[in-house]
């Protein structure tokens, strides 16, 4: 028996990075760039490793050049992760699993460390195999709870739950993560979006721009942690952006999000310190007339524009600084 799952890079249109802060936000797959896992029945339980995990190299320039571009971490322990808590879940849920070995591999051309969710997508296409392979059911709502914890309990990686929700429930969703609710039933409301109720959208993206988001969040979170009420306030401003872009989204009036897209970028200015180069490609949008904000934790901006011309000389400009500029595919062909 063999199965295949796959899982997508995602985009945060607004109100990140409140969903880590019981805030709200609004997310879209993108799927142009996806994490691929394939697991098929073996004698021995086996982690194949990717072409992200070589250990061997020509010479120390190449080393270094890889870890600038990857970290120091490959997907062999988020995959290591996925499975000891997938069997920690069944084992508490009382599931019983067949007594069966597999082989599991990925590939990946999500764009590394960008603040695409790449490393997210990976343990969610690692779960959704092993749910097939073992003919396990997890409930939708509770499933990004799971994958969220390969992270956050087994590897220490601070995150929130947005890119685990839009990766396994795909498309565009609102997402509200209301503390006393979370509470109450175990997960927040994720509630599906049409995407053609969306804006002409944009992703631009730096390869240079490399960061782990463990380190983009970590003082932030202790900060929030302490009480720090800049850091409260701002969390709590990021999901009130969220929530008026889903009311204007649904009343059909997707065109006028772009002044909150912008709110959040100046937002996020003022608790995070952001590197200069991120920055630039938010300046660049608003210099044509488009709008933006980051995507994720860094490396990427998603944004809206008005008209063709307009993606056109925002692409010349995004060009002229060695940035990516695609239209994100949402939806499935």
């Amino acid at each position: 028996m063999a199965c295949e799952a796959t899982a997508y890079a995602r985009a945060g249109l607004i109100g990140n990075p409140s969903d880590g802060y019981f805030g709200k936000t609004i997310s879209f797959i993108i799927r142009d760039f996806s994490a691929k896992v394939t697991l098929y029945e073996n004698a021995e339980l086996e982690i194949v490793p990717s072409l992200e995990d070589k250990s061997q190299y020509a010479g120390m320039r190449e080393l270094v050049e890889d870890v600038n571009a990857n970290g120091y971490y490959g997907g062999i322990r988020l995959m290591k992760a996925a499975v000891k808590k997938f069997y920690d879940y069944c084992i508490a849920h009382e599931i019983a699993l067949r007594d069966v070995n597999f082989s599991i591999r990925y590939r990946s051309n999500i764009p590394r460390r960008l603040g695409l969710a790449g490393s997210s997508a990976l343990v969610t296409a690692t779960i959704k195999c092993l749910m097939e392979f073992y003919d396990v059911d997890i409930p939708k709502p509770f499933l990004p709870n799971l994958i969220l914890s390969v992270e956050t309990e087994e590897l220490g990686i601070a995150a929130g739950l947005q890119d685990r929700v839009i990766q396994v429930y795909e498309g565009v969703v609102f997402m509200d993560f209301n503390r006393e609710l979370m509470e109450r039933q175990g997960h927040g409301i994720y509630e599906e979006l049409d995407p053609s109720l969306l804006p002409p959208l944009f992703l631009a993206y730096r390869q240079d721009l490399g960061e782990g988001s463990e380190v983009i969040h970590n003082n932030v979170r202790q900060r929030w942690l302490d009480g720090d009420t800049k850091v409260l306030d701002a969390m709590q401003d990021f999901a009130s952006y969220a929530k008026e872009t889903r009311d204007l989204l649904l009343a059909g009036r997707g065109m006028e999000i772009g002044p909150l897209m912008d709110k959040n970028f100046e937002r996020r200015k003022t608790i995070f310190k952001l590197d200069p180069r991120n920055v630039e490609m938010v300046e660049l949008a608003r210099s044509v007339g488009a709008h933006g904000k980051y995507a994720g934790s860094g490396g990427a901006i998603v944004g809206m524009y008005y008209n063709e011309d307009m993606r056109i000389r925002l692409a010349d400009a995004m060009n002229r600084i060695g940035a990516t500029v695609i239209t994100p595919r949402i939806e499935s062909v």
